[in-house]
């Protein structure tokens, strides 16, 4: 073998190692350069001897941006759920249960940590992970080897050699703390909806398409269940306690007891300093350790007999009010915050709360200087939920809402069938004028990515933008000011300028008119053609599109009579902005699909799913999620998951091929 194949072998194997000091022990060796140089060098053989490929290389961590469809995999053993108990009573009836199903003989319970992630099945063959699968139905399961790989904490490869030929380990597949409170920071900023908790955030990033958005996001995992033909040990703590020792991630928590006492100072332990651990936890989780007792103890037809999870109550936590701010969105709609004396809650620091509205206030009769009751619940916005009254200073106040705009003074108006407050001076007020800037530059707008808000927000306030149209009007001199910025600059100009190329369905989008979300701007965009048609339409005009009631066509209707808007809209044109459908997509417009609800599953060979999903709204029809009565038909590719062409079959409801589908939608 040459030296550098000889050096392909030890890189890989010292990077496994110094992966599982860093992410597994917490106790790094080397410095994170140090590591990247490494890997660096990796990629650098691996990419000149192609023979050398391995799928479990420490470089296959990183994920790639092609998209696979999820096939579905039956689960060797099937993973059940648990039963729940919410107190101690509960606990001691389980306790009692086992005792008397094992006929009096002496047993031990292994007490752990429940973690709040996604249950995962990993299953390695000669000490190499070979699949990563989701719970699913508990029956079947998603295929997420290539996602898996890139959670650093899963080891790729084990170490030591007293691993069976073959088993499965399962566990949670969770998102730290930190990591999620920054992505949830990120969302904020691009106005994009918060993930309400770890557990969502970790699930819907474990099930994308892309295993490079996965790596990205710094998933853990912690392994909690050995199952095998050929398991080394009789007993479920050792077993996990060997499964450390090949290089999983375990729980220091897990403790072996053999009374109801232990386990209620388990349970009360870590109520407590379970706040103090790195990533979200709901219960304690029992489980009788002997296997054969396991084995003898059997299951009910939906859950173990020999374990049961008992469920922590929601956190709630004491503390002060401060004051209560109000915040003026992008819609000008005003949202009350509470500002509290910071205290500990869920894993995090909790020093703010929304109010809802005026009426939630109401509801509360809250005064300044009230001590409050906060609970995050499993959300991670946390909310007051009552108020301790016998606490109320004696010239506490009242905390009443306010009557005129925080930004801009003017006087706030409430729309029937509405809780919240609005801002009426949407040309005027600086946050929402903001906010519209920042709506027009995102993804799924003008997808001006070279910006940000903290740039909009440098270009507000030295007075470069005051709408959305001044965009176009900067230049390189006035971004780069002392010229230390040119590169930057650059970018920027160059980003707004291919933003001229967005398709008219995008720029309706970008527009930011009330209630006019991307489906309905779709909607919009593909009737009238054109902006002009679109401004002019009357209520009867838009209502008759189909998807756009009266309160958008009101909206759209308000938006082009203000005449600032007008302004804006003809200054975009001016630029070049795209103000019709092109002649190109235009002539790609047919109502052969109109009516009808289309599910797409599978991969395909012809047009990515993105593709088909456009190709059936330009025919007309409507992509839905999810297998109904409603659907009209699935659009199946190959691989298509097995639960689905199940339920299709109960329904009746066809499924065509890509062959089938592109000859229906033909001239």
């Amino acid at each position: 073998m040459s030296e550098e194949k000889e050096k392909i072998i030890r890189l890989r194997k010292e990077l496994h190692e110094h992966n599982y000091k860093y992410y597994v022990l917490n106790s790094p060796e080397i410095s994170d350069q140090d590591f990247d140089f490494m890997m660096k060098e990796l990629q650098a053989l691996e990419a000149k001897h192609p023979e050398m490929s391995d799928e479990n290389s420490p470089t296959q961590r990183v994920g790639s941006d092609i998209n696979n469809e999820f096939t579905q995999v039956q689960h060797k053993y099937p993973m059940l759920s648990l039963a729940n108990t919410y107190n101690y009573q509960e606990v001691e009836d389980f306790y009692s249960s086992v005792k008397k199903g094992l006929g009096g003989e002496d047993f031990e319970i292994c007490c752990e940590m429940k973690y709040d992630g996604l249950s995962i099945s990993l299953t390695y063959v000669d000490g190499k992970l070979v699949r990563g699968v989701t719970r699913g139905d508990g029956v079947n399961g998603d295929d997420v080897t290539l996602n898996v790989k890139t959670i650093k904490s899963i080891p790729l490869v084990l170490t030591g050699g007293d691993y069976p030929h073959e088993f499965e380990i399962r566990g949670e597949v969770l998102m730290p703390w930190k990591v999620f409170d920054h992505l949830n920071e990120e969302r904020s900023l691009r106005e994009e909806p918060l993930f309400a908790n770890p557990r969502n955030a970790a699930s819907g990033t474990l099930k994308s398409l892309k295993p490079s958005l996965v790596a990205q996001r710094h998933l853990d995992a912690y392994l909690y269940s050995l199952l095998g033909d050929e398991l080394p040990l009789s007993g479920h703590y050792e077993n996990l306690e060997k499964a450390r020792s090949w290089g999983f991630k375990i729980s220091s928590g897990m403790k072996k007891v053999s009374t109801l006492e232990e386990i209620h100072d388990f349970i009360e332990y870590w109520d407590t300093h379970r706040k103090d651990l790195p990533v979200a936890t709901d219960g304690i989780v029992l489980k009788v350790n002997s296997l054969r007792q396991q084995r003898h103890l059997g299951y009910t037809a939906k859950s173990p007999r020999w374990a049961i999870a008992y469920k922590f109550k929601a956190e709630r936590a004491l503390t002060r009010l401060n004051e209560v701010t109000f915040q003026v969105g992008r819609t000008g709609a005003i949202t009350p915050v509470a500002n509290m004396e910071p205290v500990q809650l869920a894993g995090t620091t909790v020093k703010r709360a929304t109010l809802n509205n005026e009426d939630f206030i109401k509801s509360l009769d809250l005064h300044i200087g009230d001590y409050v009751y906060v609970e995050k619940g499993g959300e991670i916005i946390p909310k007051i939920v009552g108020v301790k009254i016998e606490e109320r200073p004696l010239l506490a106040q009242e905390v009443t809402f306010v009557s005129h705009c925080p930004e801009c003074g003017e006087k706030l108006v409430r729309y029937e069938g509405e809780a919240a407050y609005y801002c009426p001076n949407d040309t005027g007020c600086p946050p929402q004028i903001k906010g519209r800037i920042e709506h027009f530059i995102s993804r799924k707008a003008m997808n001006i990515e070279s910006l940000g808000p903290e740039t909009v927000d440098i270009f507000y306030r030295n007075g470069l933008v005051k709408n959305i149209s001044d965009l176009y009007t900067i230049d390189v001199e006035q971004i780069n000011g002392d010229g230390s910025r040119q590169k930057s600059a650059m970018k920027i100009i160059n980003g707004i300028e291919g933003s001229k190329k967005v398709p008219f369905e995008r720029v309706v989008y970008a527009l930011g008119i009330r209630f006019v979300g991307e489906t309905s701007a779709k909607l919009l965009a593909r009737h009238f053609r054109n902006i002009d048609a679109l401004s002019n339409a009357t209520l009867e005009e838009l209502t008759e599109v189909e998807g756009i009631g009266e309160v958008i066509a009101q909206s759209v209707i308000t938006y082009f009579n203000t005449p600032k808007n007008k302004e804006i809209v003809e200054r975009l044109r001016s630029f070049g902005l795209n103000m019709a459908i092109s002649k190109d997509q235009a002539t790609k417009f047919s109502d052969k699909l109109t009516g009808k609800n289309i599910v797409i599953s599978g991969v395909f060979s012809f047009h990515s799913r993105d593709e088909y999903k456009q190709i059936i709204e330009l025919n007309g029809g409507k992509n839905v999620g999810s297998i109904s009565g409603k659907t009209s038909f699935i659009l199946g590719g190959e691989m298509m998951g097995p639960s689905k062409k199940e339920k299709a079959t109960k329904l009746g409801i066809p499924i065509v091929s890509e062959e089938e589908f592109l000859s229906m939608i033909k001239d």
